[in-house]
């Protein structure tokens, strides 16, 4: 592989994001003057148009799409700026007022602009078809035809209007009572070396600590709370959960995984191979932890899953030399991209800081027009550094398809959505095994290659779990409503088939289930982590054999957006089928491979 520039050192960087390109703050009048022309924009938009979209041209029905596309990006921006405020202070009670109010004035926009596309979808199948096959339109093919599938399932704009000033108060409300509660908890300190640990992150850290007893301490802090609150949370999951049901009988759905599916524009037979290809290989699991239970010599339980696998220490990374880190690797992929993730830290579009009421996890937030923002807690530590990796690839993808597409083909399928910032992880690890291996530092290559292991293992075979707790949930709530019990029930027991005697699963895991954001906010969610592990490590093995020659193909795929197909988009750009069982057959052989080589390398 060609080796490329070195990245240039950054220093003194701050962790805390910079909003200032959105707005001012909270109190900034420009918001409240930009809410009030929205609303009357889309006011004005609706008085010209309703009514008429059966006697536009599609010249005329694509400058009508463009300026619902200025609209929508609009919005955008004005939700955004109080709620990136909040995900970084859940405690901030202003930024939850101005989150709800803009919230508020947003869905009565979306209201005053839904229906155009209801009466799009109306159209004579003849007139609808000569739109897809204009040359005026062609920027919104996919945008047609993804209106075209979902013509069976609208309802009328008094009920689809209904549907969303109902969420304000009902889905919506309490996928964020959930997000606020959590976000207010406080959890018993633990006390280490370094000093107390008592936000979640700094707790969540220590499950990669070498004290076995610090790792069940802090395991133990954070499941008080959740099981404190347990039957509030599986109050809220099967709300949720029903009025899922409720929108998929609306709708004509034969069930909430369908409807979800073909949100996602994920075929089913996909769907159905991932679920069975991982299920059917679990043993790979656990033959993993039984390797490094013999290793450490003591069981595997829950709170070791991330336990390190060596007595010596691994130095701590500050953010500093993480971010430069990360540069350097992806420097070596390719030094415009590295220039382009640059720009994210010079321009304090990160927040990185640890402080109580943040938001737990992490995510990219884009903003379209503006760029991304990403949101972590850095712990100093590998995993903070992989997992500012994996917001990265989010945000580099966000960049491509803001310089390529349009506001209707910005929104990647979730499979496509994640291969970057799985692909950016990949990046990283070669990058830190070979500087490891040259520096002879065995700890931190072991600690590298079970890391990698570990998070393989998490996104093809937990991911999966997740999923299939879902389909119990999600099935029951076809039949009538279910309790906290029952989900502790269903995930304890998927939980302990995935582990089997490998690993102890500890009784407070049953409770771990509400930790999991993705099954409250999208149903169907994690699966498609897996779907993309896949894609990325196929990718991924496609560059390490051809080099600098697969990196136009990638960035074609990044930013390509929602412009086409996801699964045609994976063949044009990249050669990769999904729908082949072959893809998902050999990225578990990957995994696999990589046990072997643990085996090899460590002599187990």
């Amino acid at each position: 592989m060609v080796q490329s520039p070195s990245a240039p050192i950054l220093e003194n960087l701050n962790p805390e994001w910079d909003l200032s390109n959105l707005y001012r703050d909270l109190e900034d009048p420009k918001l409240n003057s930009d809410l009030e022309q929205l609303k009357a924009e889309a006011l004005a938009f609706r008085e010209q148009f309703r009514g008429k979209v059966t006697n536009l041209d599609a010249a005329q029905v694509a400058t009508c799409l463009a300026q619902l596309e200025d609209l929508s990006t609009r919005s955008g921006l004005l939700y955004a700026f109080p709620s990136l405020i909040f995900a970084a202070d859940t405690r901030n009670t202003l930024a939850k007022q101005v989150q709800d109010r803009v919230l508020e004035a947003l869905t009565e926009v979306e209201n005053q602009l839904l229906f155009f596309e209801l009466e799009l979808q109306d159209l004579p199948e003849a007139q609808f078809a000569r739109l897809q096959a204009d040359p005026s339109l062609k920027n919104y093919q996919h945008y047609l035809n993804r209106s075209a599938v979902f013509r069976p399932h609208k309802l009328s704009e008094e009920v689809e209007q209904s549907r969303n000033q109902a969420n304000l108060t009902g889905r919506q409300a309490f996928i964020k009572l959930r997000e606020v509660h959590l976000g207010q908890q406080e959890y018993e300190p633990v006390e280490t070396p370094e000093g107390k640990c008592s936000t979640e992150a700094e707790l969540g850290a220590l499950s990669f600590q070498p004290n076995r007893e610090l790792r069940y301490q802090a395991y133990q802090s954070i499941r008080k709370v959740i099981k404190t609150h347990n039957p509030l949370y599986g109050y809220i999951l099967n709300t949720v959960s029903q009025d899922h049901r409720i929108e998929s009988q609306q709708r004509a759905y034969p069930s909430t995984l369908h409807k979800q599916l073909l949100a996602d524009e994920a075929p089913e037979a996909v769907f159905r191979a991932v679920m069975e290809g991982t299920h059917a290989r679990q043993d790979l699991f656990r033959r993993y932890y039984q390797l490094k239970g013999k290793t450490l010599g003591q069981p595997i339980r829950t709170c070791d899953l991330y336990a390190p696998w060596a007595t010596e220490s691994v130095k701590p990374i500050e953010y500093d030399s993480g971010v430069n880190t990360l540069l350097a690797a992806l420097t070596q992929f390719s030094p415009d991209y590295a220039r382009r993730a640059e720009e994210f830290f010079i321009q304090n579009w990160v927040d990185a800081k640890v402080r109580p009421g943040k938001r737990g996890g992490a995510f990219c937030w884009p903003v379209y027009g503006k760029n991304s923002f990403l949101l972590l807690s850095y712990t100093s530590d590998y995993n903070s550094l992989f997992t500012l990796a994996h917001e990265m690839g989010h945000g580099l993808h966000f960049t491509e398809i803001g310089q390529q597409q349009s506001y209707f083909n910005s929104n990647p399928p979730m499979v496509l959505a994640e291969i970057a910032s799985t692909f950016n992880e990949l990046l990283l690890l070669d990058y830190l095994l070979k500087k490891a291996e040259a520096e002879g530092d065995t700890a931190l290559t072991r600690t590298l290659l079970t890391r990698q292991l570990e998070d393989q293992l998490n996104l093809l075979f937990r991911q999966s779990t997740i999923s299939r707790l879902e389909l119990a949930v999600h099935e029951q709530a076809q039949q009538g409503s279910f309790d906290h019990s029952f989900v502790n029930e269903q995930w304890q027991s998927l939980y302990t088939e995935l582990c089997g005697e490998a690993v102890e699963v500890l009784p407070e895991h049953q409770y771990d289930w509400a930790r999991i954001g993705h099954i409250y906010f999208k149903p169907f969610y994690c699966w498609q982590y897996t779907a993309s592990n896949i894609v990325s490590l196929a990718c991924y093995q496609q560059y390490l054999r051809t080099g600098q020659d697969f990196i136009s193909g990638y960035l074609g795929l990044l930013g390509a957006g929602s412009a086409m197909d996801q699964v045609e988009a994976l063949k044009h750009y990249v050669d990769v089928d999904i729908t082949d069982a072959a893809t998902v057959t050999d990225a578990i052989g990957y995994v696999e491979g990589l046990i072997n080589k643990l085996e090899t390398a460590f002599n187990i």
